[in-house]
């Protein structure tokens, strides 16, 4: 049977963690590249896939996921070789992997970045908040002290040599903090630098590309 894999979204920090995840795992897919705050998540084709009418969304074989940290994790458990496994087997190692990728979706993505994207990018519709903005990223450092010291030995990946669902989710949020202005350590950099420089992210960042759309009228 073919399977009919198809990825909505592109062109935000959270779009990039399918993405990547597909193109580690080498798996073909069709992309709807609509972006958020459009009127492209609003139609009623993709409200009749989710009611969320947020991106990302992975429709694979009649199965709809919509959140970026799921795609990931499922890609990797339905399709991924052992060479390029992004979910470790083993429950010890498995279990350390998903506390990861709670913490980076919890605590720096929901809890701080998104914060400030509310308030920055976004504060045409949300209003301006400088405090909520200012504590935002003195929280995002704060909780950056643990990745911190999962870096002091200087680690390839989060979870020592091997690249998993943990690193996506990191890295991202990483890049997204250091664009808004929000300092790293010199190690997290370092780490961020070494996990970009793969190639499947860099045919992430050309496929979650916002796509130009042509001027209304």
């Amino acid at each position: 049977m073919s399977s009919r894999r198809i990825l909505w979204g592109a062109g935000t920090s959270r779009t990039i963690r399918p993405h990547w995840a597909l193109h580690e795992l080498g798996l073909d897919f069709e992309l709807r590249p609509i972006l958020p705050r459009t009127g492209e998540t609003q139609t009623a084709e993709f409200t009749a896939l989710s009611a969320r009418q947020k991106i990302p969304l992975l429709q694979d074989n009649g199965l709809i996921l919509t959140e970026s940290a799921a795609i990931v994790v499922y890609l990797s458990d339905a399709y991924a070789q052992p060479h390029n496994r992004l979910m470790p087997i083993d429950p010890r190692a498995r279990a350390q992997c998903l506390e990861w990728c709670f913490f980076v979706i919890s605590e720096l993505d929901a809890t701080s970045l998104y914060v400030m994207r509310r308030h920055g990018d976004l504060r045409h519709i949300y209003g301006e908040a400088p405090i909520a903005n200012a504590a935002a990223a003195a929280y995002f450092q704060q909780q950056m002290r643990t990745v911190e010291r999962a870096l002091n030995d200087e680690p390839q990946y989060i979870l020592g040599d091997q690249f998993s669902a943990a690193d996506i989710l990191l890295s991202t949020c990483v890049s997204w903090a250091v664009r808004y202005g929000v300092p790293v350590a010199n190690a997290v950099a370092a780490y961020n630098e070494r996990v970009t420089a793969r190639p499947a992210y860099a045919c992430a960042l050309e496929t979650n590309s916002a796509p130009v759309r042509p001027p209304a009228g």
